[in-house]
C-alpha cells in the first residue's frame, strides 16, 4: 500500500486529488495539508511513502518544503511528486534541485496521476523524461545539446565514478529507462538497475531526476548547438 499525504492550499484541487488518490488500488492518502509547512509538519508526523506537492502556497511555498522534507533523514524514503501547472515551468528545475521526484500537472487525467504517484513510489522518477528534460534544457542552460558519447575529459564531479557509471549516467540523463539502458549497453536490466543505484549512491542523488540535474550541471551534457 503507497501512503501518501496531499499539500495544495486550493480545497478543490486538493479534495479532487485525494478523492483520486482514494479511489486507487494500491494508494492510501494518510493526510492532507493546506500549506508547505503544515506539509512539512505532516510528513515528520506521518512518514507517507510519497508527498503530492503544490508549488505556490502560503507561508512555505512547495519549493521550500520539498527542501526541508528531503534534508530529513527520518524521511529519506519519502518521494516528493510536484503537482504543477504549465505556466509554472520555471520552477521545475528548482523544484527538482531540492530533491523533488518528478511532476504532474493539475490538468492531468485520474489515471496518469495515479500511475505518477505509482511511478514514484517505486523510483522511476522521471515521469516524462523528454519533458523533464526540455524544462531543464529550457531553464538550466541556453542552448543545450545531448551528447552522444561522454566527453574525452571527465567532469570533476564524475571523477569518483567508473567509465561504465559516467556511461549510465549519461543514458539516465538522455531519459532512458533501465530497460532501454539495458539494451543499449547489452546489459541485463538487473545490471542496469544495479548501475543507477550504484551512481545515485556515489553523487548522493535523491532519485534519478537529481542525476538529470548534475548531468546538466557537471557538463556531462555539454551546451552546443541542438
Amino acid at each position: 500500500m503507497i501512503r501518501v499525504l496531499v499539500v495544495d492550499d486550493q480545497a478543490l484541487i486538493r479534495q479532487a486529488v485525494v478523492q483520486i488518490l482514494e479511489h486507487a488500488d494500491g494508494v492510501e492518502v494518510v493526510g492532507q495539508a493546506t500549506d508547505g509547512q503544515d506539509g512539512v509538519q505532516a510528513a515528520v508526523d506521518l512518514v507517507p511513502d510519497v508527498v503530492v506537492m503544490d508549488i505556490r502556497m502560503p507561508r512555505m511555498d512547495g519549493i521550500a518544503a520539498t527542501a526541508a522534507m528531503c534534508a530529513r533523514a527520518e524521511l529519506g524514503g519519502t518521494k516528493v511528486l510536484i503537482l504543477t501547472t504549465f505556466e509554472e515551468d520555471e520552477y521545475i528545475v528548482a523544484a527538482l534541485r531540492a530533491g523533488a521526484s518528478g511532476f504532474i500537472g493539475k490538468g492531468a487525467e485520474p489515471e496518469a496521476i495515479v500511475a505518477a504517484v505509482v511511478a514514484v513510489a517505486a523510483g522511476d522518477a522521471l515521469l516524462s523524461p523528454a519533458a523533464t528534460r526540455s524544462l531543464i534544457t529550457r531553464y538550466v542552460l541556453p542552448r543545450p545539446a545531448i551528447a552522444d558519447r561522454l566527453p574525452a575529459e571527465v567532469p570533476a564531479q564524475l571523477r569518483h565514478l567508473t567509465d561504465r557509471e559516467r556511461e549510465v549516467l549519461l543514458l539516465v540523463a538522455r531519459g532512458l529507462s533501465n530497460q532501454e539502458i539495458a539494451d543499449s549497453l547489452h546489459i541485463s536490466p538487473h545490471t542496469a538497475k544495479t548501475h543507477v543505484n550504484r551512481v545515485m549512491s556515489k553523487v548522493y542523488a535523491h532519485d534519478r531526476a537529481q542525476l538529470v540535474i548534475l548531468a546538466y550541471e557537471s557538463g556531462l551534457l555539454a551546451p552546443g548547438a541542438g
